[in-house]
């Protein structure tokens, strides 16, 4: 029977190390070849009023190895009368083009499809600003490739689309994600789980409001270098924690929670800067695109708290009470070894 038993553990034992090393190893090549996945990165296509019925376009598609692009087009109906002066080039990792077009009765009631976007696994941001400063933003999705622009954006349209883009934003979000994965490691208790969290959701509130209000300003480069440090320290935290040498994170975790959730704050402001919000409804846009996050980031506690669960599930079915503490380990060393690069990397940036 204990010949039994020890064969049913080590099957256990060797089967969650499998799945543990494979699980791994997806976060792994999720985190590092983010830039190799052009299909993913949305298109942007940004239409300002210059003058009445004068348009100028600004149109940015993901581009792919060798000056190529993902095959995706603008398409207006009969009414705009597209000018001469098209421009195009390879900027970055992106193929830009820019032309004006005149549409005397303006964009309101235009029907505008993204042709060949029902074949790729993208989104395309649509932006279009007027000469009253008013603006109308807009995502189109494989299953949604046209849009018939409204001559004003309502309400509830603004509440859908920024809650869309805040639980989009965290979700993509793979620092942001390993961030609070590290923060679910180090804070075992329930009660300190939420407030960790809670107190990680308040600061990050906080300077995403203050720096999309543009009432403080932070450069992006140095932001992103030190969000990636605040995952090498958690990671460094766990690890100690492992050996007998609790650190602070073990003692206050709401407190290290709230001081790097406001540099994670800084960097939901940057995403925020880069889609804008209409100025007619700027503190609706705000506060739902943060109540966005809000949901994707309960969304990812809520999948590894069920992970977690099957994994304890599996154990007690082979007769293993207790979880072994190396998959934690293995996920510690991962996460702070894919930060650490991506400190190195965004350091590097600072001088390109």
């Amino acid at each position: 029977m204990a010949r039994t038993n020890a064969m049913s553990y080590s099957m256990s034992y060797s089967m969650i190390k499998r799945m543990t090393l494979f699980t791994m190893a997806a976060w792994l090549v999720l985190a590092c070849s983010q830039a190799l996945a052009d299909e993913i990165r949305p298109a942007f296509l940004q239409i300002t009023e210059v003058s009445s019925g004068r348009f100028e376009v600004f149109w940015k598609v993901p581009a792919l190895e060798s000056e190529r692009r993902l095959a995706l087009t603008v398409v207006f109906d009969g009414n705009a009368s597209i000018g001469p002066d098209f421009s195009e080039a390879f900027v970055g990792d992106a193929h830009i083009q820019r032309w004006t077009m005149s549409r005397p009765s303006g964009f309101g009631s235009t029907d505008i499809t993204i042709d060949g976007l029902s074949a790729i696994s993208t989104e395309v941001l649509l932006r279009i600003e007027k000469l009253d400063g008013s603006s109308i933003l807009h995502r189109f999705t494989p299953d949604a490739d046209s849009y018939l622009v409204a001559e004003d954006q309502s309400i509830g349209q603004v509440i859908w689309t920024y809650t869309g883009l805040g639980i989009e934003h965290i979700l993509i979000g793979i620092d942001h994600l390993l961030f609070v994965l590290a923060l679910l490691m180090l804070v075992p208790n329930t009660r300190k789980l939420i407030a960790t969290i809670t107190a990680f959701t308040v600061a990050h509130s906080i300077t995403l409001s203050l720096a999309a209000l543009n009432i403080i300003d932070v450069p992006i480069p140095p932001e992103e270098a030190c969000i990636a440090l605040s995952i090498v320290f958690l990671s460094a935290e766990i690890v100690h924690g492992y050996r007998d040498k609790a650190g602070v994170t073990a003692r206050w975790p709401w407190l290290v929670a709230f001081t790097f959730g406001l540099l994670h704050g800084l960097g939901f402001a940057a995403a925020l800067a880069e889609i804008g919000m209409p100025q007619s409804a700027v503190p609706v846009a705000l506060l739902f695109f943060n109540v966005g996050v809000e949901v994707g980031q309960l969304i990812f506690i809520a999948a590894v708290l069920a992970i977690v669960a099957l994994f304890k599930v599996a154990l007690k079915q082979q007769g293993v009470g207790i979880m072994p503490t190396w998959p934690r380990q293995v996920f510690a060393y991962g996460i702070g070894s894919v930060a650490s690069f991506w400190v190195v990397e965004r350091v590097a940036a600072f001088w390109t």
